[in-house]
């Protein structure tokens, strides 16, 4: 969504990858967190095995990131190291989360990420796709949508990022709670998925068939409209006993797989 409003189109950013490039693969939604080391080592393992020249992270890979400065101690730091060392490696791409959109661009020089902005167009093997997080597809949930226009004002991240480490972290602790809140309070069974009309109108403005997104924790893939379609990602979540699960989306020229991981269920 861009700061016109939900109606406005997004500047639609276009990423070229590399021609020897053979295999692309993309993920979202890992949340990392001291709490889940299980998720956390599963990353650590993905990032040492996986085979593609390039791995574009589609936000949400911290369950919160409460600035750049938090990278030198604890597990922030940890995070920043494996980062580090897989991007020295193959292409790490990055683009933030509603829930770690205060990566900046001191974390990604430092860890030697690409910055992906929310859309992105990107081409490859002859192809054009969408990029996208998700979280400003998702127009009904309405007191989201109205929280994420107030963080992702400039002033407001000014402020919040002045204040002292330690005070950012009983902030962000307050935040998950009432995201946690809200979660319980749902209807059962209910859940805020995208806006077709809206996708399809930024797929056909940036020229792209197919939308890779994440957010929803819904993964599967769908047909949007006549042409237009869109790959859902999975969350990651190892620490869960009774539904494990981590995938990666795979792109070559032969088309999309997607890839079961770790102790991932099908």
């Amino acid at each position: 969504m861009s700061a016109d409003g939900p109606t406005a189109l997004p500047t639609f950013w276009e990423v070229e990858a590399a021609a020897e490039w053979s295999s692309i693969e993309f993920i979202s939604d890992l949340h990392l967190d001291e709490n889940t080391p299980k998720t956390f080592d599963a990353f650590a393992s993905y990032l040492a095995s996986t085979t593609a020249d390039a791995v574009f992270i589609l936000g949400d890979l911290f369950e919160v990131w409460v600035g750049d400065d938090s990278r030198h101690e604890g597990f922030e730091a940890r995070c920043a190291d494996l980062l580090s060392e897989a991007a020295s490696r193959r292409t790490l791409g990055f683009m933030v989360g509603n829930r770690d959109f205060l990566v900046g661009a001191d974390m990604l020089k430092a860890c030697g990420l690409m910055a992906l902005s929310d859309p992105t167009v990107m081409i490859a093997f002859g192809q054009r796709v969408m990029l996208a997080h998700g979280d400003a597809l998702c127009l009904s949930d309405v007191e989201y949508q109205r929280f994420r226009s107030q963080v992702r004002n400039p002033a407001w991240r000014a402020e919040f990022l002045s204040r002292p480490l330690a005070e950012r972290r009983k902030v962000a602790r307050h935040i998950r709670e009432e995201s946690e809140r809200r979660k319980r309070e749902q209807v059962a069974g209910q859940y805020f998925d995208i806006d077709t009309a809206t996708a399809v109108r930024w797929m056909h403005e940036a020229g792209t068939p197919l939308l890779i997104h994440g957010h929803t924790h819904m993964p599967g893939n769908d047909e949007l409209a006549p042409g237009f379609e869109r790959q859902v990602l999975s969350d990651w979540d190892l620490d869960d006993a009774m539904a494990p699960r981590a995938q990666a989306l795979r792109w070559t020229r032969e088309g999309l797989e997607r890839l079961l991981l770790a102790c991932s269920a099908a």
